[in-house]
């Protein structure tokens, strides 16, 4: 039964076995990727609010103003104020509500809680830190033994439905590369120095059931209220969808990297594809008789990479080389750059 079709089902639960616990892991700290351009000037970021004193292992943060633009120079738009998009670029600032604000530490991969309570982060030591939306209350969810590169944390939430004898779910997922390896991991996100167990991918979901490549896995993205995810495979160029709401299932959906699942249950996901030489962003949505695909950017002139879906799954943000774009989730619009700030772009509910 297809993985979409599987939580649905209201037959006898099966007892969900994928939920976060032992299993050790040895993953490392690397240097901040992508820390480009965050220090352009903005003369619409003049704000100097204080955050308070942060809480265990952490301190507050300064959302510090932004120099006066110099002569002659163009200032980068930053079209952050009032709609929850955020940049991050592996420099301790983060890029947020018109301004810039200081998280006291290198901020890799800013993912945020579905609530928008909470952010998720690699820190600058290569650890798993959650943290207070201004970088205040900062805790080591999982610390790094070394020799490790964590990338890309996302929530996998869900409530807790008895009808299914389902448990009630507030992880971190994230990937973990160590001698080359990519493999998926979880951790329960209000852990503190724990240890993160290795991700049980199981078999494809269908008739033809096999194994699932548990190596080369990277980049997942969770979204929905059930829990489920996709990911990428690095070495067959493929996404893959995870769903362990009944059984753990899952299967290749199409060539491509870099998914973000949609906030809206069974509404697909968008990933990066290369088309005649740039990279174009493409939306998959579940149909009758299969996967239906779109590229959003059929007229890309510039590469779009780490897309991310809007809180309300309207709208999607990309990374461009010379910034920021936004465009309708429905790719009824080209996109739009709304900051000259370079970096990883995220939404904020």
């Amino acid at each position: 039964m297809p993985a979409r079709a599987m939580r649905r089902t209201t037959a006898t639960a099966i007892a969900l076995t994928a939920g976060i616990t032992g299993l050790g892991l040895m993953l490392t700290a690397c240097g901040p990727e992508d820390a480009t351009g965050a220090d352009g000037t903005d003369p619409s970021a003049t704000s100097t609010a204080t955050s308070g004193t942060g809480g265990t292992g952490g301190s507050g943060s300064t959302a510090r103003p932004v120099a006066s633009t110099p002569a002659k120079t163009v200032p980068p738009l930053n079209g952050t104020a009032h709609n929850g998009l955020t940049i991050s670029d592996g420099t301790r600032f983060v890029v947020m509500n018109g301004t810039r604000v200081d998280f006291g530490t290198a901020v890799r991969d800013l993912a945020w809680s579905p609530d928008g309570r909470k952010a998720a982060f690699v820190d600058g030591d290569g650890d798993l830190v959650v943290s207070n939306p201004d970088g205040s209350s900062r805790t080591v969810v999982a610390k790094n033994p070394g020799n490790q590169n964590w990338s890309h944390p996302t929530w996998q939430i869900r409530k807790a439905d008895t009808a299914d004898g389902q448990p009630a779910l507030n992880n971190l997922l994230f990937a973990a590369r160590k001698d080359g390896v990519s493999r998926l991991y979880g951790v329960p996100a209000t852990a503190h120095n724990a240890t993160p167990a290795l991700l049980g991918l199981g078999h494809e979901s269908g008739e033809n059931v096999k194994p699932l490549p548990q190596t080369g896995n990277v980049w997942p993205s969770g979204g929905g209220t059930y829990g489920a995810s996709v990911y990428a495979n690095s070495t067959d160029g493929q996404v893959y969808i995870r769903d362990d709401y009944l059984r753990q299932q899952g299967a290749a959906i199409t060539k491509g990297s870099e998914p973000a699942s949609a906030p809206v249950d069974d509404d697909g996901f968008v990933f990066v594809r290369s088309v005649g030489g740039h990279d174009h962003l493409f939306r998959e949505t579940p149909g009758t008789d299969g996967p239906v695909f779109k590229d959003l950017t059929p007229n890309a002139t510039t590469d779009y990479t780490e897309p991310a879906f809007s809180p309300d799954g309207r709208t999607i943000a990309a990374r461009t080389p010379d910034g920021i774009v936004t465009l309708p989730a429905d790719g009824s619009k080209a996109p739009v750059k709304v900051s000259g700030y370079v970096g990883l772009p995220a939404y904020r509910a």
